[in-house]
């Protein structure tokens, strides 16, 4: 059981290593307000 926890534990922490070494990764939740603004999609250009 015990080896269970500590491979659980060893893979939580490569995850965590991967995802805040990882770039653009935002862990910080939902953005509300001015940090959830999104720039609008340019439309389709017609031939």
């Amino acid at each position: 059981m015990w080896k269970v926890v500590v491979g659980f534990i060893i893979f939580a922490g490569l995850a965590m290593f991967a995802l805040m070494n990882g770039g653009e990764v935002d862990m910080g939740g939902e953005k509300h307000g001015a940090d959830a603004v999104h720039a609008p999609a340019e439309p389709a250009k017609k031939p």
